[in-house]
C-alpha cells in the first residue's frame, strides 16, 4: 500500500478538482482547497489494529496524510498528545465526563506544530524551498521551526503585541521576522506586498495552502482512537482561523466513510472571545459567512482573527453536527485558566481556557447535558503566556 492515499484537491465552494502534485494555494474561485484521499484503498489496506501498533506520533495515520514519500517527512515527534480526564474541574462544572486534549506537550508548545509538520513536509515534497506567512505568534514560530528542520527559509510577519516567546522562537531558528504595528490582517497585507517583490516564496497563510488542515485533522483522528474509536458527545475548539475545527470535522467524516466509527458525530463548538467574535455573530444571525470584526482585542491573542478565510467551513461544520458558536469574556477566560491550574495542576493557554469558560457557560444553559462526554482542546502551554498570571 502506498505511504499516502492522496488522490486530488477539491474546492468546497465551486467543486473544481485540482492536481495535488503542484505548488498551489487557493482555488481559482478564491476558496481554500481540501485534500481528498482514495478511501477505498485505505479501507482495503489498513485496519484500526494496524494503526495502533505504529509509533505514537501523528504520522501513524500517514495513508490519510498528503506526504507521498516517507523520505519527505519533516518531524520533531509531534502528535499523540494525552487525552486527560479533569475530574475535579468537571465536578465543579457539572460535567463529570470532561476530557482535555492537551496540545501543550507538542513540539513548540502548541497544536500549531501539527499543521507545520504536515504543511512543511508536503511543501518540501512539491519543491518549495521558501515559505512566508502572517501569524498571531504560535503558527509562525511552529512553521519557522519546521522550516529550519527542513532546511527551508522562512519569512514571518506578526503583530507587535504577539507573545514575546513567539518572536524569540522565530529568531532563534534563523527565520526572518517582521513586526507589524497592527493585527494579523495587517501582517497579511505586509506579506502580500512583500512577496510581490520577492521570488520563490510560497504564501502559507491560514488555508492559503491545502495541507495545514491535514496536520490539524490528526487531533480528530487521535481523539477517536484514544476513545477506542467511540466518539464523544461534544468537542470544543478555540476558533480564530478555525483550521483545527475544520480539520477535526474532516477527520471524523473520513473515519465515518472508512467505517471506523459510527453513530452521530460530536457536536462541534466554535469558541471565541467577546472582543473578537465574528463567527459567533454569523452563527447567531444564521449567515453562511462572517463580517470583519471591528477593533478586535482579547487576552486570548491566538484567536484574535477579525475575519477568517475559512469561516464558511467553520459555520458548515457547526451546522452539520448540530453544534454551536459561543463567545466568552476575557475575565472568564483568565478565571478558567487559574481554576484549571489550581484544581488539575495544568497551566493551560488562554485560548484553551476559553474552551473551559465555554463549557461552564454551556452546561449552565443546559446545552451540555448531564452525563455527556465532552472534549475540550487545550491548544498550547500556558508557559508561553506568563503575562496572563499575576505574581
Amino acid at each position: 500500500m502506498r505511504f499516502s492515499s492522496l488522490s486530488h484537491l477539491e474546492c468546497p465552494q465551486c467543486g473544481l478538482i485540482h492536481d495535488a502534485d503542484q505548488v498551489i494555494g487557493l482555488c481559482t474561485c478564491g476558496s481554500p482547497l481540501l485534500a481528498r484521499y482514495d478511501l477505498d484503498e485505505v479501507r482495503a489496506g489498513l485496519t484500526k489494529d494496524s494503526v495502533s501498533s505504529r509509533p505514537a506520533d501523528l504520522w501513524r495515520y500517514h495513508e490519510l496524510l498528503p506526504v507521498r514519500s516517507v523520505e519527505n517527512v519533516v518531524s520533531l515527534g509531534e502528535g499523540m498528545t494525552p487525552l486527560l480526564p479533569l475530574p475535579a474541574y468537571g465536578r465543579e462544572l457539572g460535567v463529570e465526563r470532561l476530557l482535555m486534549k492537551d496540545e501543550g506537550l507538542i513540539p513548540t508548545g502548541t497544536f500549531k506544530a501539527r499543521g507545520a509538520a504536515v504543511g512543511v513536509s508536503r511543501a518540501l515534497e512539491v519543491g518549495v524551498r521558501k515559505i512566508a506567512m502572517p501569524t498571531n505568534g504560535n503558527a509562525g514560530s511552529a512553521w519557522a521551526t519546521y522550516a529550519a528542520r527542513a532546511g527551508m527559509e522562512a519569512l514571518i510577519a506578526m503583530p507587535l503585541a504577539a507573545p514575546e516567546i513567539c518572536r524569540r522562537e522565530v529568531t532563534v531558528v534563523g527565520a526572518e521576522l517582521k513586526l507589524i504595528d497592527g493585527l494579523i490582517g495587517d501582517a497579511g497585507a505586509w506579506i502580500r506586498s512583500e512577496l510581490a517583490a520577492r521570488e520563490g516564496y510560497q504564501d502559507v497563510s491560514t488555508l492559503k495552502e491545502p495541507y495545514r488542515i491535514e496536520g490539524k485533522k490528526t487531533m480528530g483522528l487521535e481523539i477517536a482512537e484514544q476513545l477506542g474509536w467511540k466518539l464523544p458527545d461534544v468537542i470544543l475548539y478555540p476558533t480564530g482561523g478555525g483550521v483545527g475545527l475544520i480539520g477535526i470535522w474532516k477527520a471524523l467524516l473520513e473515519l465515518k466513510a472508512l467505517g471506523w466509527v459510527d453513530g452521530p458525530l460530536p457536536r462541534l463548538v466554535a469558541v471565541q472571545a467577546t472582543g473578537c467574535a465574528p463567527i459567533v455573530q454569523a452563527w447567531e444571525k444564521g449567515l453562511p459567512s462572517s463580517e470583519p470584526w471591528p477593533d478586535a482585542h482579547t487576552v486570548a491573542f491566538g484567536i484574535t482573527v477579525p475575519k477568517a478565510l475559512g469561516d464558511f467551513l467553520v459555520l458548515q461544520a457547526i451546522a452539520e453536527t448540530d453544534g454551536c458558536a459561543v463567545a466568552v469574556d476575557d475575565a472568564d477566560i483568565l478565571a478558567a485558566q487559574r481554576r484549571v491550574a489550581s484544581l488539575e495542576g495544568s497551566f493551560i493557554c488562554p485560548e484553551g481556557a476559553a474552551n473551559f469558560a465555554a463549557v461552564r457557560q454551556l452546561r449552565e444553559s443546559g446545552w451540555i447535558k448531564p452525563g455527556e462526554q465532552v472534549v475540550a482542546l487545550n491548544t498550547g502551554t500556558g508557559l508561553k503566556y506568563p503575562e496572563t498570571v499575576p505574581l
